[in-house]
């Protein structure tokens, strides 16, 4: 078995003028990176914030009902969320893929049950062709239950991360009520959905890549959460699926995108679409996206809102617990199909 120093991508990526076998992808299976729409061609809806408890209310809404329903993306700006906590949490992210191979390695780990660890692949069991990043994942709600357990060098990524995280699951509340009343819900149901919630956080990087159009930094897959909110650089590298096209979404500086995960899908009884997206690489600049999941507690019971059921909108879900949903997304692992479509409910 190869050892930890051998599968960290960010040292191997700097010596190699091609790319490894593992990590070529099957020519069925490969970026075609001159087929993708660019983002002047076909945006993705960017909703400004400002004014949403004011006149602008019901217009933010609509916007954002329109969004989750025809795109199942959206960009988000005058979202609250200080420049400097932005500008702060990419540094830190930065400045821990330039540590010293030996620093990193002390957070390394391929069990995906440990709340904090430093990996190149989601899950090692499935994933045939290893992808073009290094990540590390850190659980951070509460807070207090996960912080400990970070990387302390470099010596401020705790109190940074912190801030960040803190500052991200605001957003991620507001953006909660605003989707139950785009919904026709109460503001309060998809909080109280989800049960103690839950909030985890990558930081990814990706190397720069001597053949970008072999291999992917991340495949194309669907969100197994609730909703995502994403962080990234001034890099491209972001591209969502529509109408059977890739759609590039180059970054707008101080914005987040948001897209939809699986468990809104699921609650929205269809309305609203978790989209299938990948991360693709290129062979001159490293790129940092920092994605933050939120995710209903694991034993909460998730299931289509009574609300949106009527005749003419059938339950398309069955019940279960965020906890089967996640374990069967685990052993699929990053599949193109949907594992949503083990959770449809019986027709007959």
């Amino acid at each position: 078995m190869a050892t930890p120093a051998k599968l960290l991508l960010t040292d191997l990526a700097s010596s190699v003028s091609h790319v490894p076998s593992n990590y070529i992808r099957p020519i069925y299976d490969r970026p075609n990176l001159s087929d993708v729409v660019q983002i002047s061609d076909a945006s993705i809806p960017l909703i400004d914030l400002q004014g949403l408890h004011g006149p602008r209310h019901s217009h933010i809404i609509k916007q954002t009902a329109q969004a989750c329903q025809h795109h199942g993306f959206f960009q988000v700006k005058n979202h609250g969320i200080p420049e400097q906590v932005i500008n702060n949490m990419l540094r830190i992210a930065r400045e821990f893929f330039r540590l010293p191979e030996s620093e990193r390695l002390k957070n390394y780990s391929d069990d995906p049950s440990k709340t904090m660890r430093l990996s190149t692949s989601f899950n090692v069991k499935t994933e045939k062709v290893a992808n073009w990043r290094d990540f590390l994942r850190l659980h951070c709600f509460p807070l207090e239950d996960y912080v400990h357990q970070w990387p302390t060098n470099p010596p401020s990524l705790r109190e940074e991360v912190s801030k960040y995280s803190t500052e991200a699951r605001g957003l991620v509340l507001r953006l909660l009520e605003l989707i139950s009343e785009s919904l026709g819900l109460q503001r309060d149901y998809i909080d109280k959905a989800l049960g103690k919630h839950g909030q985890h956080m990558a930081l990814n990087y990706y190397p720069p890549c001597p053949q970008p159009e072999l291999t992917y930094g991340l495949p194309g897959h669907t969100d197994p959460n609730l909703i995502t909110v994403l962080l990234q650089d001034d890099v491209p590298g972001l591209q969502v699926l529509r109408n059977g096209k890739w759609i590039a979404v180059n970054p707008i500086p101080n914005t987040f995108i948001v897209n939809i995960g699986d468990q809104m899908q699921v609650l929205s009884n269809d309305r609203y679409k978790s989209v299938l997206h990948r991360a693709v690489v290129n062979c001159n600049q490293e790129r940092i996206s920092i994605p933050t999941f939120y995710c209903p507690s694991p034993d909460a019971i998730i299931g289509p809102a009574l609300d949106l059921i009527d005749y003419d909108h059938p339950t398309v879900y069955r019940n279960y617990t965020y906890a089967e949903y996640y374990e069967k997304f685990w052993n699929r692992g990053l599949a193109r199909e949907c594992c949503l479509d083990m959770f449809k409910a019986s027709t007959t």
